[in-house]
């Protein structure tokens, strides 16, 4: 029997959660579906530019989790892109840091 995942933290939630490709009609698309802990590992990693250990402590995960995260994350884009497919941004055992949001 698998562990229960730990949680992991966010530090807000996507102002944006689903992209398309343009002019191709949603019921004649496939999707993928990437959880908030893949899209975070995104921001934190290819946007900010942090390395993996430094991103994984804003998480607060181990570096080696936040290694399988973001490579997940990253075939799941490339699928979407490659194969013309929409991505769907929720779920996933998180915590959102910004008590802000509501």
């Amino acid at each position: 029997m698998p562990r229960n995942k730990c949680l992991r933290y966010i530090d807000n939630h996507p102002g944006c959660t689903f992209y398309k490709p343009a002019g191709i009609p949603m019921p004649k698309l496939a999707q993928v579906t990437l959880s908030l802990d893949e899209y975070e590992s995104i921001r934190l990693a290819d946007l900010e530019g942090l390395y993996q250990e430094e991103a994984a402590k804003r998480m607060s995960i181990s570096r080696q989790t936040f290694g399988r995260i973001i490579e997940a994350a990253h075939k799941k884009i490339a699928d979407a892109l490659i194969n013309g497919k929409a991505i769907k941004i929720e779920g996933g055992n998180i915590e959102i840091k910004d008590d802000n949001y509501k």
